[in-house]
Order: C-alpha cells, then sequence, then structure tokens
C-alpha cells in the first residue's frame, strides 16, 4: 500500500521541496471541469472568429513549363540529365530579380521583389523536367496573373540570356476559387485544444503552489507533524457556539 502511495507522488527538489500528489492533481483538475470546458469552447470560439473574420483569405494559382529544347531528345540519358541540370537553373532564374521586377512593371503591382517572392512557390516533381510556379495571393483572379505573366517573361529571359531553347508553357495559371487558407476548422480545433491547456495549466500552478492545510494529510506532508486527532467542522462549530453562550451568561450574573 505504501509502495503505491509513493508511486503516485512526484517529488520536484530546488531551494524548496514540492511533493505532488498526482491523485490529488488530477481530482482537482476534474473539480474545475465546467472551467476547463468553459476555455475550451472559448478558446474554439475566439480562433473561429478571428480565423474567419479578422484573416484575409490566401488564393493559389499554378502555371508549369515543361524544361526540353528542341535539340534535345528523351532517350538520351544524357539529355535527361541536362534537362535535369536545366530545371535547377531556371528555378533561380524564376525568383530572380531581373524576372520578378520585368513582371512587376507590366502588371503595375504595388509590391516589391522581396514581397513578390515571399508569395511565390517553385516545385519541381520528382523525376521529371516540369517546372510548378505557384503564387499565392489576397485576389485570386491576381494570383492567376501573377503565375502567368511570371511563366511567359521566365520563358523569354530564358530564350534570350541562355541561349536556350524556349520552355514549352504547358499549363496556364488556374485557381478554384476556393481559399488555401486559413483553414478554419484546424485553426478552430488548435484555439480549442489551447485553451484547454491554458486552463489545466492555471489549475495545476494554483494547485502546486497551494499552501492551505485542508486535511489531516496535508499536516503531516506539509508540516511533518503527527495528527493526534480530529474534529469535525459541524460539531467544533456547535461546541464553540455553546462555549459563546457560557461566556455570555457569566458576564450577565
Amino acid at each position: 500500500m505504501e509502495q503505491q502511495l509513493q508511486q503516485e507522488r512526484i517529488v520536484i527538489e530546488n531551494d524548496d521541496e514540492i511533493e505532488i500528489d498526482l491523485k490529488d492533481l488530477v481530482l482537482e483538475i476534474l473539480s474545475f471541469w465546467k472551467w476547463v470546458l468553459f476555455a475550451l469552447i472559448i478558446g474554439a470560439v475566439t480562433a473561429y472568429c478571428i480565423s474567419r473574420f479578422v484573416m484575409v483569405p490566401q488564393y493559389e494559382s499554378t502555371s508549369q513549363f515543361y524544361v526540353l529544347s528542341k535539340s534535345m531528345s528523351i532517350t538520351s540519358l544524357a539529355d535527361i540529365q541536362t534537362g535535369t541540370s536545366l530545371t535547377n537553373d531556371y528555378m533561380v532564374i524564376v525568383e530572380g530579380r531581373p524576372v520578378l521586377e520585368q513582371v512587376i512593371e507590366n502588371l503595375g503591382l504595388d509590391e516589391t521583389y522581396s514581397s513578390l517572392k515571399k508569395k511565390i512557390t517553385l516545385n519541381n516533381p520528382s523525376n521529371s523536367r516540369i517546372l510548378e510556379i505557384t503564387v499565392r495571393d489576397a485576389n485570386p483572379s491576381m494570383a492567376k496573373k501573377i503565375a502567368d505573366e511570371i511563366a511567359r517573361v521566365s520563358v523569354a529571359f530564358i530564350q534570350q540570356k541562355m541561349d536556350q531553347d524556349a520552355p514549352n508553357i504547358i499549363q496556364k495559371g488556374y485557381s478554384d476559387g476556393e481559399p488555401v487558407s486559413p483553414n478554419t476548422m484546424k485553426n478552430t480545433a488548435v484555439g480549442g485544444i489551447l485553451g484547454m491547456f491554458l486552463a489545466i495549466a492555471v489549475i495545476v500552478v494554483v494547485y502546486l503552489f497551494n499552501d492551505t492545510i485542508m486535511n489531516a494529510d496535508d499536516v503531516q506532508r506539509k508540516l511533518g507533524l503527527n495528527v493526534l486527532g480530529t474534529l469535525p467542522l459541524e460539531e467544533a462549530e456547535y461546541d464553540g457556539e455553546k462555549e459563546r453562550k457560557r461566556k455570555r451568561r457569566k458576564k450577565k450574573k
């Protein structure tokens, strides 16, 4: 029995010794279950409202071009390796300052090179020579325009500056009109969980720093003293009231 009780307790030693009774701690948390549930609901509702009414929806559009010049053949291993190498080079060019600044000028965008670059994601699917250009923007039609213009300017730049055959644009920008962020359901769930854990953390902190002696076990655990006897609270109040009445009668005499 003593070993079981010892297993239910954790002792943390710093300057002072803090003893945690896991069973009591769990019961303490359960006793405030309504507050934990309330915090969960508040966190979820707050996250939902922020995601739904505060955060600006973002849309994506993706264009693609194929890296294969007219002089290359898909059967030659050397040509395949060259195509893969060119794809990596093109990824650097697409995000380069000359291309993006030309896109900004052509579309009259209120963007800087750095801000536009942050909106762009490049992807080269495994074992392919296809380069995907994905643009994220608050306006779905603008995301499509930017993706298309980046592909067009990049192809022209590669042909003129690198003395290469122009890559073939195989897909223009497309957006289904559905926002990719924020994820309202995910944010709502995360907000509820954070609210719940915050409430539990507050309960645990209050429990750990509560030095109030509530029962005989607390006397022995916190003060190291043995309890000789206990007096029920109702009986103690009754005896105290009797003593006060007796003293008042003596004063009257």
